[in-house]
């Protein structure tokens, strides 16, 4: 069975791999779909209601809040899918060098990767973005400098297991180039694993770049982002408390939709979580029919 058929027979994750496609599609024709341009100010649309033409009013400086909701997905979601990209990959060559040849190249690696990982996420950021001053490029920088060390970490752990196995000892003692058996046998299977790392991080990333935003660390005005939105929103959010669901909405349920696909693929990658779910199901079924039994049996007797 292919991962797309078991991810189709979820319901749960076919909604959300849905939502995140329209979002995607959203954000990259923002220039299209966007009714207004998200950086016009009307004053005299100031905190104006939904209407026709703005379907979810206007904010404090009559800017169309559907608009800077649609382009708001760019940084939000685009560019953070770029820096987990980026990320990604830098740790993953680490990680397969480090996984693969052992010894001295491994210890050096993780001895780099305990450095980084030393100190508190959250903390760390702050202090590149400290540094680097606040802004889109600097925080997805420091995603990119902080986050390698995790992936590459992880992948390592995921590519040891595969290093040692038979056909890549075979392909050793026939002479085999490493290169060529990192790409032909450790690559393919490693994958599954690093699809769903990837997958589980970039929640996380949404979070972390709508709240840098939020404090005022993140994209700078007038550019259009969803905690920068809620921050906008933040000083009038008892009188006007219908600015901040709209960005707020978005970040739920684009990071819950992540979540969701995100499980939905390691249920999916692993047997044995695929195994269990099956079992559960199988057993489920005989005691919905027991208790259907028992049912009948009560009202024959009746």
């Amino acid at each position: 069975m292919t991962l797309f058929k078991t991810i189709w027979k979820d319901k749960l994750a076919v909604l959300a791999l849905s939502v995140i496609v329209v979002t995607v599609i959203a954000g990259l024709g923002a220039p299209y779909l966007a009714p207004h341009d998200p950086e016009e100010i009307h004053m005299e649309l100031r905190f104006a209601t939904s209407s026709w033409e703005y379907l979810l009013g206007n904010d404090h400086l009559g800017r169309c809040i559907l608009s800077r909701l649609i382009y708001g997905i760019r940084p939000s979601m685009l560019w953070v899918f770029v820096a987990l990209t980026v990320s990604v990959c830098f740790g993953a060559i680490l990680g397969f060098i480090a996984g693969y040849f052992r010894g001295k190249t491994d210890a050096v690696v993780m001895r780099i990767c305990d450095v980084m990982l030393s100190f508190p996420g959250y903390v760390m950021l702050l202090a590149v973005i400290g540094v680097l001053g606040p802004g889109l490029e600097n925080i997805l920088i420091a995603f990119v400098l902080m986050k390698w060390a995790w992936f590459a970490r992880i992948i390592r752990t995921s590519v040891m297991q595969y290093a040692e196995s038979d056909y890549v000892r075979f392909s050793k003692v026939l002479g085999v180039h490493h290169l060529s058996i990192m790409v032909k046998h450790i690559v393919p299977v490693s994958l599954p694993d690093i699809a769903v790392i990837s997958s589980s991080s970039f929640g996380s990333m949404i979070l972390q770049i709508s709240g840098f935003s939020f404090l005022g660390l993140g994209i700078e005005a007038p550019h259009a982002e969803w905690g920068m939105m809620l921050n906008e929103a933040r000083a009038v959010m008892f009188s006007r408390p219908e600015l901040m669901v709209a960005p707020g909405l978005a970040i739920v349920i684009v990071v819950s939709a992540v979540n969701f696909l995100s499980d939905a693929l390691q249920t999916a990658l692993d047997p044995k979580l695929m195994g269990s779910k099956s079992k559960m199901q199988e057993l489920a079924v005989p005691s919905a029919a027991k208790s259907q039994g028992k049912e009948v049996a009560s009202s024959i007797h009746v």
